[in-house]
């Protein structure tokens, strides 16, 4: 997705600087069983306006790459090789009272459960107004005034009166609403959501999808989404990074990757999604084999072990990537690769 800024019908147009970028990100985690390879040479962009899902099954590595992005990692993680550069910026060689400045103001991230971000002992008025500290030309009611505004952008009624409530008044997916209401606050560049519906039933789930965008249709922000749901991904996302066991396997534009899938593992996780099934049925379909343990990373392409299409020299040899007839770009090696 770099090189190109690949525009909302699919084309490509100027080149231009991406606002987000990762480049070769490697990074390890030191475990009592050992040094595990959790993310593998991983480079992708995220152009500014545009929303990217990153998809993939357990273990394959999304939340590890979303969260280096703000420097979010565990105390046993290394980040061995590579760049995270946002506005030219490189995040990694930032000091902490840059990194400071840049969460929330122009990096602001939405995590699976709410309450993660919610503090159970405030109330959401109060945890509201402190997300606008950088604001110090704001008063005390401006500041309610723009959390109640932000409130009901996100769907929640009586938004002035519901700031003086407790975050346990409010369901899953209103939680989930006042954390991205709190995350845009400080209408940041860039959204990181990281699998904010998961938790949440189906119906709440598309409201969650159906807000995210139009909120970044409302205030420009582009989102990097990451989701184990292709369905969700294809509703949502403009562009598409399918990870797999801690590398990139294929990424590209929404349209090419759900219309002309080139990796098997993208099109085995598309057979997999019962939204992607042509008709209803009780037997469920699975991607055989399990994720491999990164502990010991396997020779040759990472999927050939699970690949219906493996060859011996899939098991031996890793494949570069390519840029196959649809656009998008796979590490596979029975890709054909587009012409020139």
């Amino acid at each position: 997705m770099s090189g190109t800024t690949a525009t909302t019908d699919g084309s490509a147009g100027e080149a231009q600087a991406p606002l987000l970028e990762l480049r070769g990100l490697s990074i390890d985690f030191m475990t009592e069983r050992g040094l595990v390879r959790s993310v593998r040479d991983v480079s992708f962009s995220v152009e500014a306006g545009r929303i990217v899902g990153v998809v993939g099954e357990s273990g394959s590595g999304k939340t590890t790459a979303a969260s280096s992005v703000l420097r979010l990692l565990s105390a046993n993680a290394t980040v061995r090789a590579g760049e995270i550069r946002f506005q030219s910026a490189d995040i990694l060689r930032l000091g902490e009272s840059e990194l400071r400045d840049l969460r929330g103001r122009d990096i602001a991230m939405v995590f699976q459960d709410p309450m993660t971000a919610l503090n159970p002992l405030l109330t959401v008025g109060a945890q509201m107004s402190h997300a606008q500290h950088r604001e110090t030309r704001l008063s005390k009611r401006e500041k309610r005034a723009r959390a109640a505004d932000m409130l009901a952008k996100v769907g929640i009624a009586d938004a002035a009166a519901r700031l003086d409530a407790y975050p346990h008044a409010f369901s899953g997916g209103m939680r989930q609403r006042v954390a991205i209401a709190m995350a845009l606050l400080g209408t940041p560049r860039l959204l990181i959501a990281d699998e904010p519906t998961t938790a949440l039933d189906a119906t709440t789930e598309m409201q969650i999808v159906a807000l995210l965008r139009q909120l970044q249709r409302e205030i420009g922000s582009a989102i990097l989404f990451i989701s184990h749901s292709l369905a969700l991904v294809s509703q949502l996302c403009d562009d598409v990074v399918v990870m797999y066991a801690g590398t990139v396997v294929e990424q590209g534009v929404a349209e090419a990757i759900f219309a002309q899938p080139q990796h098997p593992y993208t099109r085995a996780l598309l057979a997999a999604d019962p939204s992607f099934l042509p008709e209803v049925t009780r037997d469920l379909p699975t991607i055989a084999g399990e994720v491999p343990d990164l502990l010991h990373v396997p020779p040759g392409c990472v999927f050939a072990p699970r690949c219906a299409v493996a060859t011996a020299r899939c098991l031996e040899e890793d494949p570069s990537p390519r840029r196959g007839p649809s656009g998008a770009i796979a590490r596979c090696h029975a890709v054909p690769e587009a012409a020139a």
